[in-house]
């Protein structure tokens, strides 16, 4: 790993103000908004259908910043983000966020309707493929189910070039949310809330 946990929200911040004109391949042949831009479109995409779920909405936000501290890992990019955000946002935003590429897979497997971007198919491969019916079950089995695939869901939609309005507000506006995540978990971890 090349990279440390992010111990602030300030410090969270800057990471995703520099995801600024960053795509999720090194020669920007990937999907068609950089890391920020997709990141704001996926929180604002959860915001609206999880409005009472902050930490889902904060996992949209960061999901794909392994990208960024690891270039070029597409397979492990959702590791590398949860490890990162895990000790200031909580094991459950950090779950989610590693779950967003075992969710493209298990969608994969199971949704015949699934409508992948482009980049998103071509790396379905590098990341193990359409779950067997086995990794399916055991998916299924597992914490928070119906959140990650809302994310992953949220994750195919927000792809949208030069996309603004209301929904979706500027990096600073997330601010609060994710002083409110790590609040929590904060306070979650000293006995407190």
């Amino acid at each position: 790993m090349t990279h440390h946990p992010i111990s602030s929200v300030d410090a969270l911040m800057g990471l995703l103000a520099r995801c600024a004109g960053v795509w999720d391949t090194p020669d920007r042949s990937g999907d068609p908004v950089d890391i920020l831009d997709h990141g704001l479109q996926v929180a604002a995409l959860l915001a609206v259908s999880h409005p009472d779920d902050e930490e889902l909405q904060a996992a949209g936000l960061v999901h794909d910043i392994g990208h960024h501290l690891v270039p070029g890992d597409e397979a492990g990019h959702g590791t590398h983000a949860a490890t990162a955000v895990e000790g200031l946002l909580g094991p459950r935003v950090a779950r989610l966020v590693a779950l967003h590429v075992p969710a493209k897979r298990y969608l994969a497997a199971t949704d015949p309707d699934l409508a992948l971007s482009p980049e998103s198919a071509r790396t379905l491969g590098r990341q193990g493929g359409p779950m067997t019916s086995a990794e399916a079950a055991a998916f299924e089995a597992g914490p928070d189910l119906a959140a990650a695939v809302a994310l992953r869901r949220a994750d195919d939609a927000g792809k949208t070039v030069g996309l603004r309005g209301p929904a979706l507000e500027t990096l600073g506006t997330w601010r609060s949310v994710l002083e409110r995540v790590a609040a929590g978990h904060a306070g979650a971890g000293s006995g407190g809330c």
